[in-house]
């Protein structure tokens, strides 16, 4: 059995298992694992009650680091869009002076070979350091090691540290003592509870807010809904302009007053991907595209092609956080040409994964994205301002 044909056939079930949990997908075989789903949820849902009353109780104890902690993160999988939030955020608090690192787990990053953690830990008597994506200066690891996010805010975020550790307490000390950052970034942290924030910036989809409602694996939700009362201001993203009262309702019966800032994705620009050549995003009204992506939302990303004018002529479709191969990127490049397209797009964090050096036989670019705040926008100036008052104003913790 080849290796190839495994990889397929996993990938196979993980989309039958997502489109089962979308539902996307009827009949026998679905309803059956749909109910096995479900069962597993209230597994599930029992876990993560039981961990947060252990919390709420202080029989587990959070650890303080005697610096500011800014919580970035949702209450389900999938894109919330939270990346540009993040590196919005960040950079709004490098612009106040703030020494900024931002702490992330590494979805999906290559962990080092098992022998060279053995080797650190037969030659050393402290814990082994986070991996360091960017030290403020320059970008020490690829997407690969570091995961896609990571790198891209790095990349993006000169100025900033960017660490990678599945332990964000022991990730927030290194950044305090070796880079003196006064201000911590956790990328995706709403529950990681070991490092309590002084700000919960909670992010919810109004394209998709909480899925079928149900808990992982049955839902895509990590916690019951009623949980964002722990926000300290909840962001609504992917907005398209228009106010989702019914949303809004809810998130405030579930937290009465709490401060909603909407945003919106907006393209800027396409990059090319081989080149330093920018492109207006105007200038795809009427060209024929090919499109392909591996991300949790691709729909998001095709609809601002389109909106834009594209005339997509062919779409490919992979999982999220897919490493492209050689014969994927050649498979993409045949399907383009033969459907007469005149270019090829990918989106930024697809760009990340793609081999360096891979050719094309047509140009290949990305799509750059940015946050605009469209509401709330003193709310967000607040958030930032309570985070960059005088030193003695604040409780850190």
């Amino acid at each position: 059995m080849s290796k190839r044909w495994s990889r397929r056939k996993f990938d196979e079930f993980e989309q039958f298992a997502i489109d089962v949990i979308y539902g996307r997908r009827e009949g026998l075989a679905a309803a059956m694992f749909g109910a096995f789903l479900q069962l597993c949820s209230h597994l599930f849902s029992g876990i993560v009650q039981a961990r947060l009353w252990l919390y709420r109780q202080r029989i587990l104890h959070d650890q303080p680091l005697g610096c500011l902690v800014v919580v970035v993160g949702n209450l389900t999988v999938g894109g919330t869009g939270k990346t540009p939030v993040v590196e919005k955020f960040a950079r709004a608090l490098q612009e106040k002076g703030r020494k900024v690192a931002i702490l992330s787990r590494g979805y999906k990053s290559k962990a080092p070979p098992l022998w060279k953690k053995w080797w650190f830990w037969l030659t050393h008597t402290e814990p082994e350091p986070p991996r360091v994506v960017s030290d403020g200066e320059r970008v020490l690891l690829d997407s690969e090691l570091a995961g896609d996010e990571p790198y891209m805010l790095a990349r993006n975020l000169p100025g900033v540290v960017v660490l990678v550790d599945k332990d964000r307490v022991k990730a927030g000390a290194y950044a305090i003592k070796r880079f003196g950052c006064d201000t911590l970034v956790l990328d995706d942290g709403f529950q990681y509870l070991p490092l309590k924030g002084r700000l919960n910036l909670l992010l919810v989809d109004t394209t998709n807010p909480f899925g079928n409602g149900h808990l992982l694996p049955r839902g895509i939700l990590r916690e019951p809904v009623k949980h964002l009362r722990r926000a300290s201001y909840v962001f609504l993203t992917k907005s398209n302009g228009q106010r989702d009262e019914e949303l809004e309702q809810m998130i405030q019966r579930f937290h009465p007053g709490v401060d909603m800032i909407e945003c919106a994705h907006r393209p800027r620009y396409l990059q090319r991907l081989d080149g330093d050549e920018r492109r207006e995003v105007a200038s795809l009204a009427g060209r024929k595209i090919a499109a392909f992506s591996g991300i949790a939302a691709p729909d998001s990303f095709e609809g601002f092609l389109r909106s834009a004018g594209a005339r997509l002529v062919h779409t490919r479709r992979f999982l999220d956080h897919h490493r492209f191969t050689a014969d994927d990127l050649a498979e993409i490049a045949e399907e383009a040409k033969a459907a007469g397209a005149e270019l090829i797009l990918t989106t930024e964090k697809d760009a990340v994964r793609i081999p360096t050096g891979q050719k094309f036989p047509l140009p290949v670019f990305y799509l750059r994205l940015e946050i605009e705040i469209v509401r709330g926008a003193a709310d967000f100036a607040e958030a930032v301002d309570k985070i960059c008052r005088p030193a003695g104003s604040w409780v850190t913790g």
